[in-house]
């Protein structure tokens, strides 16, 4: 009876130990409510003092967050540099001459360090960034999931794995999302984000050149005047991924690809008569759905394998390891 009370009582404690560490391992909106109480508003500040730089810096940064979040989930890993113990991730083609404002989430780092050293992690200044950026050029805002903790390696492998490319057709891109726990809906929402940004001649040449019949001829002709033909001229000359309103957060994007006016092709497959058709079509009616939608899969995006708890560390500068 006494052996069966104290393993009854031992496992009682195990329980409420594994419990304990669960409700750890969450993620929080109020995280730094006690250990960093400015820490959202020191970020708010240093993020929309670079859209105001720079307003192309919106979506740079919104891309950044998703670019990390798809590589071993959410922990800051695009962020490191090169080093004898690491080879970036920035390095593969989905990130090459591409993802950009590493120097923005580093200046807001350095702020929130001189607030409070060595509280806020990288990954939740970036996922922070992310929501900030879409408030400032008119897009939705979401509350913003926090506890991350950043990674002490990167994976150029699984980068080049995991990440969507610009020529995916649509079934890949949804396998690539789902991959991530995010539905064929998730995935045409977060699409919506290039509503806002640039992309390089590189990425965009060879659908505005292949006469083929899923891109308006006069939108093709607007865009090869600065993408020549023949690589590599012109390859980083950059096009607005939303021709009509490219600095604004809105659903234009959406009335873009039902023109054919998609400027990348993996943009373009989500409306060429497969099943997230009836998707861009809701969103080109109903801006509100749009934005809620996309404001739900960001948060959604964002809780992909964070590191909670004690794994990762807290980097001081985003860039290397402690």
């Amino acid at each position: 009876m006494v052996a069966a009370a104290m393993f009854r009582a031992a496992a009682m404690v195990m329980l409420l130990a594994l419990s304990l560490s669960a409700c750890q391992a969450q993620l929080s909106s109020t995280f730094y409510a006690e250990t960093c109480p400015n820490a959202l508003s020191t970020i708010r500040t240093s993020i929309r003092s670079a859209i105001a730089r720079e307003r192309r810096m919106a979506a740079s940064l919104i891309r950044l967050h998703f670019h990390d979040c798809f590589v071993q989930g959410c922990d800051a890993s695009i962020l490191l540099e090169d080093s004898p113990s690491i080879t970036s991730e920035r390095s593969v083609l989905q990130n090459l001459n591409s993802v950009r404002g590493f120097e923005v989430i580093e200046q807001a780092k350095s702020a929130v360090e001189n607030v409070c050293p060595g509280v806020v992690s990288c990954a939740d200044i970036l996922a922070v960034a992310a929501r900030d950026a879409s408030e400032y050029v008119g897009g939705p805002l979401w509350t913003v999931n926090l506890g991350r903790r950043d990674s002490t390696d990167a994976s150029p492998s699984l980068a080049a794995r995991d990440l969507p490319r610009f020529t995916d057709s649509l079934q890949t891109l949804i396998n690539l999302f789902e991959t991530k726990g995010l539905s064929e809906r998730d995935m045409v929402a977060l699409s919506g984000s290039h509503t806002i940004g640039q992309a390089r001649c590189v990425t965009f040449r060879g659908r505005i050149y292949n006469n083929a019949s899923d891109i308006d001829a006069g939108f093709a002709s607007t865009r090869r005047r600065n993408c020549p033909a023949t690589a590599p001229n012109g390859d980083g000359n950059l096009a607005p991924l939303d021709l009509v309103t490219p600095n604004q957060f809105d659903n234009n994007y959406f009335r873009n690809l039902l023109q054919r006016r998609g400027l990348l092709q993996s943009d373009q497959v989500l409306f060429s008569g497969g099943s997230s058709d009836s998707i861009v079509n809701e969103y080109s009616r109903n801006p509100s759905t749009f934005s809620s939608d996309f404001a739900s899969a960001m948060v959604k995006m964002g809780d992909i394998e964070p590191l909670t708890g004690s794994p990762g560390i807290i980097r001081r500068i985003c860039s290397r390891v402690n």
